[in-house]
């Protein structure tokens, strides 16, 4: 395979009189081919990428264009761009892990080419392509060693056939918006938030379009088709997020790599299941991760908006951390103003009495945000979180949550990742909500524990239209939000909070297994747990929050999705449907358990009616094959514990 991509190469370097030929980089596995083109047959001009994937039927060109190139402040890189050489192909192969995620071990190999350019003004850039087997990524570099400057645009852009289906979220400051689907003469036109799903036109591969291992040297960037219905340009932040604050052109010191553009690609399976946007980001520097403690939290705020207002409900939730065996409670906002029978050293003396482990809320503060909540401003400077964290520790807390931050422009990246160092030097776990779509930086900063960037159940309080939209936004969050990093939906609520549910109880506890996040905030009032049947109760006892390993089974976005994750020797699965007309029976095949060892299965579905469970236990094996019955809008979970001998 490496002797094909240096041929095509060598071809490339002696042929610049012709240009027929083009760079093509192949995937180790040889499904997955980028080609790098010269937009006018010469080795002079604007370039472009083409993907294409290889299925074991036929071989669709999933991307036929993608533009490429930079405007830079003193000069553009884009136009007139003189090809110089491309780097022999390089194997890129990594083994790594993480101490929580969808997989434990993270083992992947890609390979790499490096394409030289000059511009008239013999200033250098290079493009960075790598082949991976589920997925190509590229990014650009300025080598020159001196220099700064401001990034007036990037041209990258994907032209995607107008036949393909796709499923965006129109861009909102905190990515906490609905799925829209198009195809064909219904396309919309729009500024999108990051990852962006599109299903080929010949409906062979689906590929997943996001930006990985972004630094301060860069702002988060969007997608936008505004100008063209079948092109979508990554788009700066809007000079107003933020209240106007900050620059949305980002500046730059040579020598300096963007962000890189991520495309994950193959089946539904290979894109949830995949973590190319951690494997492309870079490796963390800590020395030590063991304090770093995935787990579930009780969570006050779902059920009663100013809660931890209330000592005697942060006690309540205290209690339902210790009766439900898990880790944490989270103090949410306004613990500074904290009455009714205690303040907030009554309630972190309570809860440490009680074996549980407070995490506590801060508003992100300063001029970018309108909201007052508080407590606000303590995380805005270095010296701010050095004061606060300190405290915290002696406090015993073991992590933040930060919230209300409402750009993406650079210094808000800045601000993201000060945070994250600052609290690692006080062993501090952090949770973003309100917040930037995970770029990697769980690699790079595995304190990093969960971020929010969704709308999850907190919307049933913020109007009624989540009600009807929640079963199917449900299915289509793990093709898409849920791809590229841990995601806070505080899930799993059976009473109602302002709006009611349509989804039934087996399609609630199931969202503990579909949605995965290291810190897992369990919404519901300590009643909603307490009333479940015990074997509902048992399963969100020992359900846990960090995998080993994670299998797709069944599923299309916005219909349903069935989840296997592992942890240990023990399996746990989940499904949902979003079918609002008819129920469902699905048969769960159990081939990827392990050869020759017998499991108890504990099953628990739906029941007569949407409040209801029907619970069972077998024993199964790999040849065994589970039915279900699901609801309208229901679900179900099962665990897998072997059999000890």
């Amino acid at each position: 395979m490496k002797s094909k991509i240096i041929l095509v190469l060598v071809v490339v370097l002696y042929s610049f009189n012709t240009w027929s030929q083009k760079i093509t980089l192949l995937s180790p596995n040889q499904k997955i081919a980028a080609v790098l083109c010269a937009m006018d047959g010469t080795n002079k001009g604007e370039w472009s990428l083409k993907v294409s994937y290889h299925s074991d039927k036929n071989t669709s060109e999933i991307l036929p264009k993608v533009n490429l190139g930079l405007s830079r402040s003193d000069q553009d890189f884009s136009k007139e761009l003189l090809f110089l050489k491309a780097s022999k192909p390089k194997m890129i192969k990594e083994h790594y892990e993480l101490p929580y995620g969808k997989k434990l071990v993270r083992d992947n190999e890609a390979n790499e080419v490096v394409v030289s350019f000059e511009n008239p003004s013999k200033a250098k850039l290079n493009l960075i392509i790598r082949a991976y087997n589920n997925g190509i990524t590229f990014r650009y570099e300025f080598p020159e060693k001196k220099g700064s400057y401001s990034i007036k645009d990037e041209y990258t852009a994907y032209q995607i056939p107008k036949e393909s289906m796709r499923w965006l979220e129109k861009w909102n400051p905190a990515n906490e918006g609905l799925y829209a689907t198009s195809s064909e003469d219904k396309i919309l036109q729009e500024e999108w938030c990051y990852p962006a799903l599109f299903n080929s036109a010949d409906k062979s591969c689906w590929y997943l379009l996001h930006e990985a291992d972004l630094s301060r040297s860069y702002c988060g960037t969007k997608l936008s088709n505004t100008q063209d219905v079948n092109t979508y340009k990554l788009t700066f932040p809007d000079p107003k997020d933020g209240r106007g604050t900050g620059e949305s052109k980002p500046s730059i010191s040579l020598p300096w790599k963007s962000p890189w553009r991520v495309i994950t690609i193959g089946s539904l399976a290979d894109i949830v299941e995949s973590t190319l946007v951690e494997d492309v980001s870079t490796p963390t520097s800590f020395k030590n991760t063991d304090w770093i403690k995935p787990g579930k939290v009780s969570w006050n705020y779902w059920s009663s908006n100013h809660g931890t207002k209330d000592y005697k409900i942060v006690c309540d939730f205290t209690d339902l951390a210790v009766k439900m065996n898990w880790p944490y409670t989270l103090l949410d906002w306004e613990w500074d103003g904290m009455t009714n029978g205690g303040n907030l050293e009554d309630a972190l003396k309570y809860i440490h009495s009680k074996g549980i482990k407070p995490l506590m809320w801060y508003n992100s503060g300063g001029d970018h945000t309108w909201v007052s909540s508080t407590p606000k401003n303590r995380m805005l400077t270095h010296e701010n979180r050095v004061e606060e964290f300190a405290k915290l520790k002696k406090l015993g807390v073991a992590g933040v949550k930060i919230d209300f931050f409402e750009s993406e422009k650079q210094n808000m990246i800045k601000y993201y990742l000060d945070i994250l160092e600052d609290a690692a030097q006080f062993e501090m776990m952090v949770y973003f909500h309100g917040c930037i779509v995970p770029r990697g930086w769980s690699r790079t900063y595995p304190n990093l524990m969960t971020s929010e960037a969704v709308r999850g159940a907190e919307w049933y309080n913020n109007g009624p239209e989540f009600t009807v939209a929640a079963p199917e936004h449900n299915t289509i969050l793990p093709f898409t939000r849920n791809v590229v990093g841990a995601m806070d939906y505080t899930p799993v609520t059976f009473t109602n909070s302002q709006f009611p549910h349509l989804t039934s109880y087996g399609h609630e506890l199931a969202l503990s297994v579909i949605f995965e996040s290291p810190l897992q905030h369990l919404a519901d009032r300590p009643e909603g747990y307490y009333e479940l049947p015990d074997e509902a109760k048992t399963f969100l006892k020992e359900v846990p929050t960090a995998w080993d390993n994670t299998k797709f089974i069944d599923g299309h976005p916005g219909q349903e999705v069935i989840m296997a994750r592992q942890k240990g020797n023990a399996w746990y699965i989940g499904g949902i449907s979003a079918s609002e007309r008819q129920e469902k029976t699905k048969k769960i095949k159990l081939d990827f358990l392990k050869e020759g060892v017998s499991y108890r299965a504990v099953i628990i579905a739906d029941g007569k009616h949407d409040k209801a469970f029907d619970s069972q236990v077998m024993v199964v094996d790999k040849t065994s094959t589970i039915e279900i019955k699901l609801l309208r809008r229901g679900g179900f979970v099962i665990s897998l514990n072997p059999i000890q001998k």
